[in-house]
């Protein structure tokens, strides 16, 4: 696969059917097939990496894909696959700090606002976790309303729970930290 050239692999997941996407470097998308954004998202991977994709798989793939499963099994609190992230500079600030959020704990907007140093921006922030195509492994699930309310999430609330529930499980939480 040269530089510009993509894989893209569907694959069904306990959270739903999610395409998994990697450029040579590391992976670059893993998202809801069927969430209302994904065609917005999808048009900028293409911007950023081109639009020459294949569908089969790759080793990033596979191991995103291994490491996905330990993690809905609770055997898995920290993602090892290699990143290839691309953004806006803002839109990489927000989704850094993302990373930074831990398994089984929650940030909300305005946490994520601060973060970055722009306390203001909670809007801004709300719009660049919207635009994350790298579901679960940039942790956006993760971010909750200030009240401590569950937001909009890509996937759905439903799935932002499952989610949470999951690390509640096997983190330090309770799932009615969340309800």
């Amino acid at each position: 696969m040269n530089e510009s050239g993509l894989v893209f692999k569907e694959i069904k997941t306990p959270i739903g059917e999610m395409v998994f996407g990697s450029s040579d470097k590391g992976l670059c998308l893993l998202d809801f097939k069927y969430r209302k954004s994904f065609p917005r998202i999808l048009k900028r991977i293409k911007e950023y990496f081109g639009d020459r994709i294949t569908y089969g798989t790759s080793e990033l793939i596979e191991l995103a894909e291994k490491e996905l499963n330990q993690y809905f099994q609770g055997d898995l609190k920290i993602f090892t696959v290699p990143l290839d992230i691309r953004g806006s500079e803002f839109q990489l600030k927000v989704w850094d700090a993302l990373l930074q959020v831990k398994y089984g704990k929650t940030q909300s907007y305005l946490d994520i606002a601060k973060k970055i140093g722009r306390p203001k921006a909670v809007r801004a922030i709300a719009n660049a976790n919207g635009q994350n195509g790298i579901a679960v492994i940039i942790p956006c699930h993760r971010i909750i309303g200030s009240d401590g309310s569950l937001t909009g999430y890509g996937g759905g609330i439903a799935i932002k729970k499952k989610l949470l529930g999951l690390e509640s499980k096997y983190g330090t939480k309770k799932i009615t930290d969340y309800i």
